[in-house]
C-alpha cells in the first residue's frame, strides 16, 4: 500500500511540475511602446497603427508578446522624461522607445534631446527593463551639423546603456521609397508626417525583427 502511495504522489508531482513548466514557458511577455504619435496611431483606424500592426507581426512570428500602447500625440522627448516613471510603474518586460520626432519639428536642440532621452534609459535600467532604442532621422533643412548631432544620439545611447537600437522608425517606407519624397507619399498621410496604414506595414516589418531579438534578451536575461 505504501508503494501505491509512492506512485501515486511521483504522478502527481510529476503532473503538477509539467504544468507549471509549460505555464512558465507559456507566459507571455509585456512589452510597452513609448512614444509619441507615431507609437499612438494618430490619423489610423483602430488596428491599423504602429502596436496593433506590430503585434500582430509578433504573433505571426509564433511570439508570445503582448504590447501596451503609451503612445501620445504631440510628445517630445521631455514630455516622455515626464512621465517615464509612471509608465514603468506598470512593471513591464521590455520597453520600446520612439520619441524625437517632435523635437526635430521643433528644432529643439540635440544635446537637450539627449539628455531627456538619457533620463528615460536611466529610469528603465534603474528598473532592470530591457530596451529597444527607435531612432529617428532628422532632415536636412536645419543644417547639416544639427543632422550629424541629431542622428548620432540614439547610437550613442545605445551603446551607452548596452540597449538594442532600431536606427530609422522609417526604414521601411526608406527601403521602397529611398530618398524620393514623390514615392514616399503613398505611405504617408496626407501631412507628410505620419505614415498611413500601407507605410506603418512597411515600418513594422523592418522593426519586427529587432523586436523579436527584445523578446529573445527578456527571456535569456540577456
Amino acid at each position: 500500500m505504501h508503494k501505491v502511495w509512492t506512485l501515486l504522489g511521483f504522478f502527481i508531482f510529476t503532473s503538477v511540475a509539467v504544468f507549471m513548466g509549460g505555464k512558465a514557458h507559456a507566459e507571455t511577455l509585456r512589452i510597452t511602446v513609448f512614444g509619441d504619435s507615431l507609437v499612438q496611431g494618430y490619423g489610423l483606424p483602430q488596428g491599423e497603427g504602429l502596436v496593433p500592426q506590430l503585434e500582430a507581426w509578433l504573433q505571426d512570428q509564433q511570439l508570445d508578446v503582448a504590447l501596451v500602447n503609451a503612445g501620445v500625440s504631440g510628445d517630445t522627448t521631455a514630455g516622455g522624461a515626464a512621465r517615464i516613471d509612471w509608465t514603468l510603474a506598470d512593471d513591464p518586460q521590455g520597453l520600446i522607445v520612439l520619441l524625437g520626432g517632435n523635437d526635430l519639428l521643433r528644432g529643439l536642440g540635440p544635446d537637450q534631446a539627449a539628455a531627456n532621452l538619457r533620463q528615460i534609459m536611466m529610469a528603465a535600467q534603474a528598473r532592470h527593463v530591457a530596451v529597444l532604442l527607435v531612432g529617428m532621422q532628422a532632415p536636412g533643412n536645419y543644417g547639416p551639423e544639427y543632422k550629424a548631432r541629431f542622428d548620432a544620439i540614439y547610437s550613442a545611447l545605445a551603446d551607452e546603456f548596452g540597449s538594442l537600437l532600431h536606427s530609422d522608425a522609417f526604414a521601411g517606407i526608406r527601403a521602397v521609397a529611398g530618398s524620393d519624397p514623390a514615392q514616399a507619399q503613398a505611405y504617408m498621410q496626407p501631412d507628410n508626417i505620419h505614415p498611413n496604414a500601407k507605410g506603418v506595414a512597411l515600418n513594422v516589418a523592418a522593426l519586427g525583427p529587432m523586436v523579436a531579438e527584445l523578446a529573445s534578451r527578456i527571456k535569456t536575461g540577456g
